[in-house]
């Protein structure tokens, strides 16, 4: 059985590869680096299917070391170690590792010394930011490079080199009529686009001639996408179902959802993250405490990694599924940048500016603000924004018991001010 079209059209040098001109064009840093023979250690840091694995590849086969790949998903500290001990008998040993923001916090420290002591060099490749995933003592002994999506011109100039180069596409007479379904399904993602147009040619019988429409995509992609785009519409279907369980107060069907994606393989902190948004997005002050243990769990599964980290993401789901809840605060911010925009950079009135130096004193900077701690309940009812958004109500406090109680707070203070 033939390998994908992608892998068999995947570059094996430098003058092959398609796209990340500003990496590897002529005269740029790493291509220097590989011409010279000594490279740094480096994460590649791209969306999917621009080429990190394959550069990582170029690599190894234009400089002729030894070359080890572990991925994130199914390795650990003890073949991260393995990798290491062998690596302390061939010099300029370089370790891939594919994935590398799925590692924890432990699993990624094993790596150090190695790296700090040039046992190895490493490439790392993740499609999340490495500032987040990537802890700093890693990512301080380690460049960073940015792959950036397929633009229209390198995606053509693929589907062009499939036609003409790969041993199997070559033997069927393929015509492009339409290119706009392919490149719009693609998303820049080139792993993406070779698998839609084989996907294309094995929807045509036999022999036949091959005219490539945007009909002929979408009836296809509309048939078979699943089979390769797993980051795809069911994704997104899966991660809304998750997120309106949660937000509808269903716990026994946000834990569903939850199981759904990781039997699927998403990255549980993809997930941990969606669920601090959603603490404040959705439950926010009708239950502070909501944020505090999304953090919480975003730091646990962090560290913790997969397997046990389902078991802390489980007691979050349903938890905040579970949380009385308020958008309040998530329409109180965005009905200010709405304010924003609208009246611009307003004026800060002068009594709570910050008053450092005397000539800003002599203009009156600061004058006459009241300290609130000085007054009772320490509260003094002086106008705090500017004079033409002055008593609006931003914050529009919940219908749930939590929220109330800072209602009838905030009512007793401000009287009849802002409506409360």
């Amino acid at each position: 059985m033939a390998a994908p079209l992608a892998e068999r059209l995947r570059p094996q040098s430098l003058d092959e590869l398609v796209g990340q001109e500003h990496l590897t064009g002529q005269g740029s840093i790493l291509r220097k680096a590989i011409q010279q023979g000594k490279i740094p250690s480096m994460i590649l840091w791209g969306p999917p299917g621009v080429g990190k694995t394959t550069i990582a590849n170029i690599i190894a086969h234009t400089l002729n070391v030894p070359f080890y790949t572990l991925s994130a998903i199914s390795a650990g500290v003890k073949e991260v170690r393995e990798v290491i001990e062998k690596a302390k008998l061939q010099p300029e040993s370089i370790l891939f590792i594919d994935e590398i923001h799925r590692f924890n916090k432990g699993q990624q420290d094993a790596l150090l010394g190695a790296v700090e002591k040039g046992t190895i060099t490493l490439i790392g490749a993740t499609t999340e930011n490495p500032s987040f995933e990537v802890n700093a003592a890693l990512l301080s002994r380690c460049l960073v490079y940015v792959l950036k999506p397929l633009d229209e011109t390198a995606l053509k100039k693929l589907l062009t080199l499939a036609i003409e180069k790969d041993v199997v596409l070559s033997k069927r007479k393929i015509t492009f009529k339409e290119t706009a379904a392919l490149l719009n399904i693609s998303g820049g993602d080139a792993r993406k686009l070779l698998n839609l147009l084989e996907l294309v040619a094995d929807g045509v019988p036999g022999n036949e001639s091959i005219s490539v429409t945007d009909d002929l995509v979408m009836d296809i992609a509309q048939k078979r996408i699943a089979l390769y785009d797993k980051s795809g519409e069911q994704h997104y279907d899966i991660i809304s179902a998750f997120i309106k369980s949660i937000r509808g107060s269903d716990p026994n069907a946000a834990v569903y959802w939850l199981a759904r994606m990781i039997e699927g393989g998403e990255d549980v902190k993809f997930i941990a993250r969606r669920l601090v948004i959603l603490a404040s997005e959705d439950i926010g002050n009708a239950n502070p405490n909501a944020l505090l243990l999304a953090n919480a769990t975003f730091e646990a599964v962090n560290k913790i990694g997969y397997p046990e980290s389902r078991i802390i993401l489980s007691q979050c789901t349903t938890y905040l599924a579970s949380s009385p809840k308020s958008n309040a605060a998530y329409l109180a911010i965005d009905a200010a940048l709405t304010a924003v925009k609208q009246f611009g950079d307003l004026p800060v009135p002068m009594h709570i500016r910050n008053a450092p130096t005397k000539l800003m004193k002599n203009l009156d900077y600061g004058k006459g603000y009241q300290y609130a701690h000085d007054y009772q309940k320490n509260f003094s009812p002086q106008e705090y924004l500017p004079t033409e958004v002055k008593g609006t109500a931003f914050y529009n406090p919940g219908k749930n018991a939590r929220e109330e109680e800072l209602r009838k707070w905030l009512k007793e203070l401000w009287k009849d001010k802002y409506g409360y």
